[in-house]
């Protein structure tokens, strides 16, 4: 069943979900996070969020138990925060993933972000999404290169590559 809220939330370029979804008691509406196992605030970023982590999870095979989300690194001395990372079984981090409202266009800014985020995380993967429009990049550490993919890597995928 698709979910529309209001007018701040839109259909996504992912695949419908219930979402589960309810009115806290500031009046702000909230989000069930699977992972966190808690209600988030709704927001268009956390819109993306949850859909993306429903399409990882439900159709491209990512256990849930191994993928983090909004947790701290630390780069240069700074606190940041990605949205997603996914850790392959063997407790190494494979998939970062940097999301944005859709009204947010991915721009190179948005990608040197996620890149900033590896400098720390030095993962195999990196994607960023609006919701709308997902990259994926496979990236070579030692000749400091990537490659842009056709599709969003399944995780079954990523266990074979490592």
């Amino acid at each position: 069943m698709y979910i529309c809220i209001g007018s701040a939330m839109q259909e996504l370029n992912l695949p419908v979900y219930d979402a589960r979804v309810r009115q806290a008691e500031n009046g702000k509406r909230e989000i069930f996070d699977e992972i966190r196992k808690k209600y988030v605030r709704l927001t268009p970023e956390e819109w993306v969020r949850q859909h993306f982590l429903n399409y990882m999870i439900r159709q491209l095979g990512y256990p849930a138990s191994l993928i983090v989300v909004e947790a701290a690194i630390t780069y240069n001395g700074l606190k940041k925060r990605f949205d997603i990372l996914a850790y392959l079984a063997d407790g190494n981090p494979c998939l970062v993933v940097e999301c944005k409202a859709p009204t947010i266009e991915i721009t190179q800014a948005v990608f040197d972000q996620v890149a900033m985020y590896n400098m720390t995380l030095t993962v195999e993967y990196i994607l960023v999404t609006n919701g709308l429009t997902h990259y994926a990049c496979k990236i070579d550490h030692q000749t400091r290169t990537y490659t842009f993919l056709k599709e969003v890597p399944a995780y079954k995928m990523l266990n074979q590559n490592s």
